[in-house]
């Protein structure tokens, strides 16, 4: 998945997932210059983080 595709599955900014990312709290892999993110390691992630804050995502 792309980053926007990411930001729109988890109803968040763009720039809050890149954050997430490059901060490597959400996890991703970059390809070039772009960010990818694998469904399946989103949705662990979601399920590991399920009492993380909305506020905690965006840092």
């Amino acid at each position: 998945m792309t980053l926007a595709e990411v930001a729109a599955y988890l109803r968040q900014s763009k720039d809050a997932v890149y954050r997430m990312a490059s901060r490597g709290k959400l996890p991703a892999s970059k390809a070039g210059s772009q960010w990818r993110f694998r469904i399946g390691d989103v949705d662990q992630w979601l399920d590991t983080n399920k009492s993380v804050s909305r506020d905690e995502n965006a840092e």
